[in-house]
């Protein structure tokens, strides 16, 4: 049973973590790979609504998409663009990044070695992975604007179609962590967290929402 002190605190997380964006049109949108199609829905309307003229999808396999997408993520949501009718000319892959740092800098080799001039990047994460997202781009990619986008959705609708109330709290309180612990090692910027938002991670930790948190000497963004 979560308690109603848990459900406030991770309510003030999500909101947090997201980064609250208005999208507008940038030179590529890159779709970060993960278990969440979504990813590649919201980054096929960005592309019809004109906000990108190409899309990026990156990312190859974790023990979480190994079953689902054995072909690997960026490779699965390619072919969701291409089922929802984006031209595989408007589509490029990177297919090797395991982390948000490595989709980050491989993607920017990949825009380079395809000639793309980036002035602008259209980031789509998971919602609760805006921050963290925005954060590591800033620090890998210096000098290009980077606006954050997520699949519209409420927290609950989030539980609910992750159905693990639990899970998706330890996710929320590891992404904060990261936030917190990573600018030091020079995997993103630093952010300020709010008085309320560090309580509510705490009290968080203290309950027990810590199967995503990991060791501060961890080498992995």
């Amino acid at each position: 049973m979560i308690s109603i002190q848990a459900w406030a605190d991770a309510r003030r997380l999500w909101d947090y973590h997201q980064m609250g964006h208005s999208p507008q049109p940038c030179s590529v949108a890159i779709g970060l790979g993960s278990h969440d199609l979504g990813v590649a829905d919201t980054a096929v309307d960005l592309y019809r609504r004109g906000m990108a003229p190409l899309l990026v999808f990156t990312g190859a396999t974790s023990p979480t998409t190994r079953k689902r997408m054995p072909r690997g993520e960026a490779v699965h949501y390619r072919e969701r663009a291409l089922e929802l009718g984006v031209p595989s000319s408007a589509v490029l892959v990177e297919p090797q990044a395991r982390n948000t740092g490595e989709n980050i800098r491989f993607s920017k080799a990949v825009l380079e070695d395809a000639g793309v001039a980036v002035s602008s990047v259209l980031l789509i994460s998971k919602p609760y992975e805006e921050r963290r997202s925005y954060a590591t781009a800033r620090k890998l990619w210096p000098g290009v604007e980077i606006v954050s986008a997520s699949t519209p959705m409420t927290f609950n609708d989030y539980v609910d179609s992750i159905q693990d109330a639990r899970l998706v709290i330890d996710m929320l309180v590891g992404a904060l962590q990261r936030l917190l612990i990573y600018p030091e090692h020079g995997f993103m910027i630093s952010q300020p967290v709010p008085d309320d938002v560090l309580e509510a991670y705490e009290r968080l930790c203290r309950e027990g929402f810590t199967s995503r948190l990991v060791a501060n000497d961890q080498r992995s963004a």
